[in-house]
């Protein structure tokens, strides 16, 4: 076939008429988007049912619309690509807010499309009609209500564009049902034309000379490594400043993973239940670097008594708005992180730092992370330290939100950036299982394992009917102690144990709710079962369910109480 008899070809497709619906799938997928999450109701049936003439359009029907974005939420978080999710109007949109706040606020890349009402009726208070633009202005980075067809591929193209470039974070699209039936002219769309948004901010180079220049002049430097540097994909880059400059670091729970745990001068996770060399490293730090962190309560705990001994804190950022917010900052890099680092390698000189860094070697080995094991009970600790023995720290982790996702921060070692999964700025009890979904479908080759407590298993185990279905082979872990267990220890040691609507011992038989969907269910009671139910779990092809029981008094130790300073830790049984 010759060359302009192909071209015309191509031209009279770019060209052909088709519906909103139909526009919206293809757009999507010369976006690069390979999987979709949804569930359909009356406005986005148009959208579904042209779904039926395009098997290249990859959808899994979730059984809950939260379910749907907190998988999108997974997928994006492991792959570092966009997540697409799809849910009808009203109480379909309205379901999609929590997820949407949670990718808000740990800057996830999401496209959220949502149908609405016709354009007729808008406004009249119609048949599941909600405004959904109004609601979610506060917790996305940009959203559209499509008015014409012929807008919707330049908006598609923009909303791709926008959440996933500078800081990143989730854009919704709402379109009318008669919008989304109504034909167009396609012409695929290339260009970008958004004014007043730029995406990333150039460096400011002299800045950063500045950092160098107090770092050759720092006798005890520290970082703090945040989600920033996962997310910018600047893990190499970091190690390599490290070595240049000869600075320990300090993990965010976002930022665990962007600087490997096995290194020699990782302190571990700081903050509200952070290690005690982090925490006391940054207290008694005369320089601290933020890279990618944005100082939020649980890192810096009592602002006006955190890192008291410091000259100088410097913060890289690729967002000035984080500048300054909550720690006032005397060094402001705005910039890629990226960008920051490759720029500050090729200048960087090593700290005064020699007795500094055998001075937090010291903390590490004198005050590790620590538990009482047991022979009688399984101890959530040990559990986390033989999931991680027999992955060799492989796996891709996601968490719930609890004493488990503490747990999994603390005994589990990230060494690998994008490898933890988990809600950090909003704490989504719910978001664990489904974002594993997510993951596992994003990376297909990958290990993928649900760390879940048993308060926050029950608000999303529907979606193991998807993994058996769909036969995703992801290995979920409930943490069983029969109660809200971090209200459990909060209620104990800061409201005098009054206990008050914790009890959870009512909860169904994991292993037979994992059964009724057709996923194996496994449980264990004691070390030696633990260990065989384990192996049993990862010598298992498809999905499995092991429910471990754990005792309902274990602590997340260390911690720091609220209005206290980091480095007054509560350190448990080894106080």
């Amino acid at each position: 076939m010759g060359k302009e008899k192909m071209a015309g070809m191509e031209q009279q497709q770019e060209q052909e008429w088709i519906t909103g619906s139909e526009v919206l799938l293809r757009c999507l997928l010369e976006e690069g988007t390979d999987c979709v999450f949804g569930y359909p109701g009356g406005n986005v049936l148009y959208i579904y049912d042209a779904m039926v003439d395009r098997p290249d359009f990859k959808h899994i029907l979730t059984r809950h619309e939260q379910g749907a974005i907190h998988a999108a939420d997974g997928y994006a978080r492991s792959t570092g690509k966009t997540g697409v999710c799809i849910a009808t109007s009203g109480p379909g949109a309205t379901n999609l807010i929590t997820g949407i706040a949670t990718a808000y606020m740990d800057s996830v890349p999401l496209v959220i499309i949502t149908g609405n009402v016709s354009t007729a009726v808008i406004g009249t208070d119609a048949f599941q009609e909600a405004d959904i633009i109004s609601m979610t202005m506060p917790i996305t980075k940009h959203n559209y209500f499509v008015r014409d067809v012929n807008d919707l591929p330049r908006i598609v193209h923009e909303a791709f564009h926008i959440a996933s470039t500078g800081r990143k974070g989730p854009v919704l699209i709402d379109i009318p049902k008669d919008v989304s039936n109504h034909k167009m002219l396609y012409r695929p769309a290339h260009e970008l034309c958004l004014r007043g948004y730029g995406g990333a901010p150039s460096p400011n180079w002299e800045a950063v000379d500045q950092l160098i220049q107090a770092i050759a002049e720092s006798e005890k430097p520290v970082i703090i490594a945040g989600g920033g540097v996962v997310y910018s994909g600047a893990s190499s880059e970091l190690l390599a400043f490290v070595d240049k400059t000869r600075i320990p670091v300090a993990a965010t729970l976002h930022g665990l993973g962007g600087f490997p745990s096995g290194h020699d001068w990782c302190l571990g996770m700081m903050g509200h239940h952070g290690t005690y060399a982090a925490n006391m490293a940054v207290q008694q730090a005369d320089l601290i670097i933020s890279i990618g962190a944005r100082f939020d309560d649980r890192v810096t705990m009592k602002v006006d008594g955190f890192a008291p001994r410091a000259k100088r804190i410097a913060h890289i950022d690729i967002d000035p708005a984080e500048i300054g917010k909550n720690v006032k900052t005397d060094i402001a890099c705005v910039g890629d992180i990226k960008a920051v680092l490759a720029y500050a390698n090729a200048k960087a000189k090593p700290a005064q730092s020699s007795l500094w860094i055998e001075e937090v070697q010291q903390m590490r080995f004198q005050y590790p992370l620590r538990y009482k094991d047991s022979e009688a009970e399984i101890k959530p600790q040990y559990v986390l330290e033989m999931i991680h023995q027999t992955t060799e720290g492989q796996a891709i982790i996601t968490t719930d939100v609890g004493q488990h996702q503490m747990w999994t921060a603390q005994f589990y070692k990230f060494n690998h950036p994008r490898s933890l999964v988990t809600s950090g700025g909003l704490g989504t009890m719910g978001f664990g299982f489904p974002a594993a979904i997510g993951a596992q479908i994003g990376n297909p080759d990958r290990l993928v394992i649900s760390i879940n407590g048993d308060g926050g298993m029950q608000m999303c185990a529907q979606e193991l009917a998807i993994c058996a279905i769909q036969n995703i082979p992801v290995k979920i872990v409930v943490l069983n102690n029969e109660v809200l267990g971090m209200v459990r220890q909060q209620q104990e040691l800061m409201y005098e144990r009054r206990y008050s609507q914790i009890e959870l011992a009512g909860s169904p038989d994991f292993v037979k709710l994992a059964e009724a969907y057709g996923v194996k269910g496994l449980r264990a009671r004691t070390k030696t079962e633990a260990g065989r139910v384990w192996r049993e779990a990862l010598d298992t092809a498809g999905p499995v369910l092991v429910e471990f029981v754990i005792p309902r008094e274990e602590n997340v130790y260390p911690m720091v109480l609220g209005g206290t300073t980091l480095d007054q830790l509560i350190m448990g049984d080894f106080e």
